[in-house]
């Protein structure tokens, strides 16, 4: 078997991982699996001393832009809306 993202053999005494998708990568390569094939979304930026995040660049702001510009929403949006009817559905039991 070998590693999906690099294409060397998975060795028996090394670490592998099993990523959701089903495919098999060495952990050197689940970085490079993890942001070629899922392109989560994510920010780029740095912490100052007083632990801040502080942005630089974000992948966000540009899927929210993209998704307003075509007039869909965005997956947390309609998972959002999702739960909230389903809340509104399912009564709660006390």
């Amino acid at each position: 078997m070998n590693c999906i993202v690099c294409g060397n053999p998975l060795l028996f005494d090394r670490v592998v991982f099993h990523c959701s998708c089903g495919v098999f990568v060495h952990a050197y390569c689940w970085d490079e699996h993890v942001l070629q094939a899922h392109q989560p979304a994510f920010e780029i930026g740095s912490v100052n001393l007083d632990s801040e995040f502080r942005a630089r660049e974000s992948k966000i702001e540009e899927q929210v832009l993209t998704a307003q510009a075509s007039g869909e929403q965005s997956p947390g949006e309609q998972s959002l809306e999702e739960q909230s009817s389903e809340e509104e559905i399912t009564p709660l039991l006390e």
